[in-house]
């Protein structure tokens, strides 16, 4: 059925959620209303309605209109003590019982039976139970008409009914507020989840700029500081020198552009024809050592290069995990080791990777400061690989490097 062009139960619906909406942001004023209608009703029944189905229609006026507000006014505390106003309602019961008015308010009692039913333990109800059966009781063996169940047995089912009725709602109630609940739990973990994968993606970046800084401004500064000393003696050295100068800027521009542009975001719905496609050419990989390797030593650091195997078959992953590492230690070599340090990278291939850089510098305490250490053991631990880094025995001193990547896990 509709109304209009909405469905009927659409505006059911809508009501029903209006109704609460006031019951929940003005509780007493819903109560005093609830409780001034039954009133008004209960007062209505006591001018003389209620003999229509009283077994005793002697009860003095005064008495059942007692009785009809001993059933109606305490209504308006049933939902915050309503174990009180059903114990309130007690002796009103039993004489609406024992007199034989059997009020038709009387029947207002189930409506602090559902509250009870709604919002206490469920063994609150047999009292309750009691407390609602005693009155019928004592009206058929005082006023018999017809047989006792016919008396007894409509309030037990109409009891019932009410308690179920309390049941079903609150069940739904708590399963409604547990979802309300799981789904504020969801977000909460959607959030935590993404400031962590944040967090991790700016340590990535971090990681990622620091290797490619790090190491081209050690390059360059040694290179600056080998073209300063030849410029007086060999300019054909100082001019070669600024020449790695600008060759080892260039890679490194080359290298912050390329990672900025793929970190970069594009807007929604961009149709510029003419915008450029990030560059997305390959991350470096243990076959480009070699040019890593000429770089330091252009910067005046001698690096004596063993490779032993070949990297087929390994992850471009941890091909990169492992240049990086080498690419930070020879970067710490021209920082640390002092002048005329050497360098060795020894390169195995087998079960995975191992790389091992040491140089003859003057070695020292463990270099904690800073991320490149921190950063080496983070790709490292990124492949469940091992990572040694520390000085050697004095002498010759010197500093070692000795990481090992594992193959990928067979699936």
């Amino acid at each position: 059925m509709t109304t209009g062009r909405q469905p009927l139960t659409t505006l059911v619906q809508g009501v029903v959620q209006r109704v609460r909406d006031v019951d929940r942001r003005r509780p007493l004023l819903w109560d005093a209303a609830l409780t001034g209608f039954f009133v008004v009703v209960a007062l209505v029944d006591a001018g003389g309605g209620w003999r229509n189905i009283a077994l005793n229609t002697e009860v003095p006026g005064w008495l059942v209109l007692t009785l009809s507000l001993g059933f109606t006014v305490p209504l308006l505390w049933r939902r915050r003590h309503p174990v009180r106003v059903l114990t309130a309602m007690a002796p009103v019961i039993l004489v609406s019982g024992w007199t034989g008015a059997m009020l038709q308010a009387g029947l207002i009692v189930h409506i602090v039976v559902f509250n009870i039913a709604l919002r206490l333990p469920l063994k609150t109800l047999g009292w309750a139970a009691a407390l609602v059966t005693v009155p019928n009781v004592m009206a058929a063996i005082r006023y018999p008409r017809g047989s006792w169940d016919q008396q007894i047995i409509p309030s037990l089912w109409t009891f019932t009914l009410v308690v179920l009725l309390g049941v079903v709602v609150r069940s739904r109630k708590e399963y409604t507020a547990s979802l309300v609940e799981r789904a504020h739990r969801l977000e909460i973990e959607r959030d935590q989840q993404a400031r962590l994968a944040a967090a991790a993606e700016r340590t990535r970046i971090a990681r990622e700029m620091h290797d490619i800084i790090g190491h081209n401004l050690s390059v360059i500064t040694g290179l600056a500081d080998g073209g300063a000393y030849a410029a007086a003696k060999s300019p054909e050295r100082a001019a070669q020198a600024l020449d790695a100068i600008a060759s080892t800027s260039r890679q490194a521009l080359t290298e912050l552009r390329r990672l900025l542009d793929v970190l970069r975001e594009e807007s929604p719905g961009t149709t510029d024809p003419g915008a450029a496609a990030p560059d997305r050419a390959p991350q470096p990989a243990l076959t480009d050592v070699d040019r890593l390797v000429d770089g330091v030593r252009a910067a005046g650091l001698p690096v004596r290069l063993t490779v032993l195997g070949t990297p087929d078959g390994l992850p471009a992953g941890r091909q990169l995990a492992a240049y990086r590492v080498i690419q930070e230690a020879l970067t710490n070599t021209l920082k640390h080791a002092g002048p005329a340090a050497t360098a060795t990278v020894d390169i195995g291939y087998g079960d995975g990777v191992t790389v091992t850089v040491t140089d003859t510098g003057h070695g020292g305490p463990p270099r904690t400061r800073g991320r490149g250490l921190t950063g080496m053991r983070e790709r490292t631990a990124l492949y469940d690989g091992t990572l040694d880094a520390g000085p050697l025995p004095q002498p010759p001193g010197g500093w070692r490097v000795h990481l090992h990547l594992p193959k990928d896990p067979t699936p």
